[in-house]
């Protein structure tokens, strides 16, 4: 699953008699084409990284920061700023009803309800596509169709979730109206998971080379 620094012999003598380092070409065939995974060693790193992440790799501690760092600020708090910022538009400006007189007070949706209803859909998200994904994860990232079709599933399910959480918390608003434009989403993502799943792209083990597969 994560790449182990090897601190072994070095030959500067081997090294210079080849000016082209043999080592790129097993790298660049992983781009295309992933390798069986060893589940037993990938359950051990799993187990490392939660109590000595040293053992995994080097520099882990700046890396595991950066990590954690980068799910809590992107995908929590920068993302939920920017979607909670567009539908605090989209809601105000195009799907609040029509006063039927001057005499009613009018109705806005506050950006801080926004934020809070993107907290609310995103907790079934951070627990299935980080806590049960984390898991889940050794089967994922394995070679084959099987992994591609589950992790496609997860994906999608966690996002179409999110998206009918979203949904839901500006449904229960009377003064707005054509609140099912929240739904559009889960069709993209039902309509867009089978073309990944046939094109055999496994966000598994994209994610997890992303972030695990480069050292600080």
């Amino acid at each position: 699953m994560l790449p182990t620094a090897s601190k072994g012999r070095s030959s500067s003598s081997s090294s210079s008699s080849r000016p082209n380092n043999p080592m790129l070409l097993p790298y660049l065939r992983r781009i295309i084409k992933w390798q069986q995974m060893d589940i037993e060693y990938t359950f051990w790193q799993m187990l490392h990284l939660c109590t000595s992440p040293k053992v995994v790799y080097d520099h882990s501690t700046a890396h595991t920061l950066l990590v954690i760092f980068s799910v809590l600020f992107f995908h929590f708090i920068l993302t939920g700023v920017f979607l909670a910022t567009f539908c605090w538009f989209l809601t105000n400006s195009y799907l609040r009803e029509e006063a039927p007189n001057s005499y009613v007070v009018e109705q806005r949706v506050e950006w801080m309800y926004a934020f809070d209803v993107h907290c609310n859909s995103f907790f079934p998200l951070f627990v299935l596509l980080y806590v049960i994904h984390y898991f889940l994860s050794p089967l994922l990232v394995a070679h084959g169709f099987i992994p591609v079709l589950l992790s496609n599933l997860l994906f999608m399910v966690g996002a179409s979730y999110y998206h009918y959480l979203n949904f839901l918390g500006y449904d229960v608003l009377p003064f707005l109206e054509r609140t099912t434009f929240f739904l559009y989403p889960i069709g993209i993502v039902i309509v867009l998971s089978p073309i990944l799943i046939l094109s055999g792209f496994n966000p598994s083990s994209y994610f997890m080379n992303m972030y695990f597969s480069r050292q600080i």
